[in-house]
C-alpha cells in the first residue's frame, strides 16, 4: 500500500490536478486535516526537481491560507467548530496553559511549532483564540512556512536524484522515520518529552 501511494504521487507529479491536491491537502492540513503536505511535496518534487520551488511556492500560501482559515475557528467559532478540533485532537486540557505562554510568547510559538512536525493547526486556532495579533500572525506564518517548505525544496531540488534512489531503495525505513518524527511532535505537544 506505501509503494503504491508514493507511485501514484510520482505519476500524479506531471499531472495538472496534482498540484492542486497539494494546495488542498496543505491548506486543509493548517486547520484541520492531520496529514501535512510532505506526503506529497516530498514524491512530488523527487519526480519533479525542477518543479520543488513551484510546490514550496503553492504550499506556503496554501497553508497560510489555511492558517487563516484556523485562525477564524479559533477567533470567531472557538466554542463550537475549534474547540471540538482542539478535543478531536486531544489538546483540550492543553489550551489554557497554552494561551498562558502565547501572551508571553506568542511570536516564538508560531516561528518554531511552524518549522516542527508539532501540528499547525494547534497554532492556528489557539492564535484565534487568543486573540494574536492577526497581521503578525499571518506574517510569521508565512516567514515559518515558507522556510519550512523552501528547505524542503531545495534539499529537493539539489539533491532530488540520489535522495530519490536512497528512499525507493529503502521506502519502508524512511517513511517510519517520518512517522516517528510526526509521532514525536504529538508527544512532545502532550508533554511526554
Amino acid at each position: 500500500m506505501l509503494r503504491r501511494l508514493y507511485d501514484w504521487c510520482i505519476e500524479a507529479a506531471d499531472k495538472k490536478y496534482a498540484t492542486w491536491i497539494l494546495g488542498g491537502v496543505s491548506f486543509a492540513e493548517s486547520s484541520f486535516f492531520p496529514v501535512p503536505p510532505d506526503v506529497m511535496l516530498i514524491p512530488m518534487s523527487l519526480a519533479r526537481p525542477d518543479k520543488a520551488y513551484h510546490y514550496a511556492f503553492v504550499c506556503t500560501l496554501t497553508s497560510v491560507a489555511g492558517g487563516v482559515l484556523g485562525y477564524l475557528i479559533g477567533s470567531l467559532l472557538y466554542d463550537s467548530v475549534g474547540q471540538w478540533v482542539i478535543q478531536l485532537y486531544g489538546y483540550g486540557d492543553k489550551v489554557e496553559a497554552f494561551r498562558e505562554m502565547y501572551r508571553q510568547y506568542g511570536a516564538w510559538i508560531i516561528l518554531l511549532k511552524g518549522l516542527t512536525p508539532i501540528p499547525y493547526k494547534l497554532v492556528t486556532i489557539s492564535s484565534g483564540f487568543v486573540g494574536y495579533n492577526f497581521f503578525w500572525f499571518v506574517m510569521l506564518s508565512l516567514l515559518t512556512r515558507g522556510a519550512r517548505f523552501y528547505l524542503a525544496a531545495f534539499l529537493l531540488h539539489r539533491y532530488g536524484a540520489q535522495a530519490r534512489e536512497v528512499i525507493e531503495k529503502r521506502l519502508g525505513l524512511w517513511t517510519a522515520i517520518g512517522a516517528a518524527a510526526l509521532v514525536g511532535g504529538f508527544l512532545i505537544v502532550y508533554g511526554v518529552f
